[in-house]
């Protein structure tokens, strides 16, 4: 099971809570490889090269699949070159901030924006990723022009935040919430439309001056496209089952990440409505990547 990030990071910690069930339940050991670089493209590319006989699968991730194919040639296709399989995990990103800063509010974070922007940058798992798009959403629908710092993963993202390297980040909130607890993170605002279960007390962009803003994450199950059809069947039948374990749920929800198991035809559809609503917004809003 290939993941397109570092360790750490919200997409390694659901991979592996999940290979470890899979594991259990086919008798079978279900190794979770990290292969981080180009946003995840690198995993993606991997996986759509690989041999479609079943033993290859990745946890795919929104910027690949929905958001990178609309900034920039990939040596693959997305669509025709990998096959759904069943979503994953789908939930917001949260906006931190290095707690030197001394800022606590999204009005806060905006005013130093405009006031004095050498003091900010944000992290992201990589040119294209959600964590990208959300910051270059907000740049654009709040008029401020923070510096966008890619990173191969969330933990790398995480550790120079920590150290102060990098002013923000729009972290998953399972890298976040150790340090949020510790105090040496600030947690600013959510970025999906409804406060997440798992932090109440942190409220959303949306609500925080910029209505309507709406960036949630998501790792969905993928694989070779040639892959015959029954043994996709086999692994959307196995993973779901996995997902929908009170245990795993239970251990996904409290790195909040919320489970969301589809059929393979329910994916498809989904990745092609994200893709579409992110390349409307990139066409839009004129992103480019450097």
């Amino acid at each position: 099971m290939l993941v397109g990030f570092a360790p750490g990071g919200g997409a390694d910690t659901a991979a592996r809570l999940i290979a470890k069930k899979l594991s259990e339940n086919l008798g079978l050991s279900v190794v979770v490889e990290n292969r981080a670089g180009a946003g995840g493209n690198i995993a993606h590319d991997q996986v759509a090269r690989a041999e479609p006989d079943g033993s290859t699968i990745l946890l795919g991730s929104i910027g690949p699949l929905a958001i990178a194919p609309h900034l920039m040639k990939l040596p693959y296709d997305p669509v025709k070159d990998l096959a759904p399989i069943t979503m994953g995990v789908n939930f917001p990103n949260v906006l931190v901030t290095h707690a030197g800063l001394g800022i606590k509010t999204l009005g806060e974070y905006i005013a130093l924006a405009k006031k004095d922007p050498s003091r900010l940058s944000y992290a992201s798992t990589g040119a294209g990723s959600a964590s990208h798009l959300a910051g270059e959403l907000l740049n654009q629908r709040a008029g401020i022009d923070v510096v966008h710092v890619p990173y191969k993963g969330g933990a790398p993202a995480m550790v120079d935040l920590v150290a102060g390297r990098v002013a923000s980040y729009y972290s998953t909130p399972s890298s976040a919430q150790p340090h949020i607890e510790t105090g040496k993170i600030t947690a600013i605002a959510t970025t999906g439309l409804k406060r997440p279960a798992f932090m109440p007390d942190i409220p959303t962009i949306a609500e925080s001056g910029i209505p309507g803003f709406n960036a949630t994450n998501w790792y969905a199950f993928v694989g070779p496209a040639k892959t015959p059809a029954k043994i996709l069947d086999r692994w959307n039948e196995e993973i779901v089952k996995v997902l929908k374990d009170p245990d795993v749920a239970g251990q996904l929800i409290k790195h909040g990440l919320t489970p969301d198991p589809m059929t393979r035809e329910e994916l498809a559809k989904f990745i092609a409505s994200e893709s579409a609503t992110w390349g409307a917004i990139i066409k839009e809003r004129g992103i480019k990547v450097q």
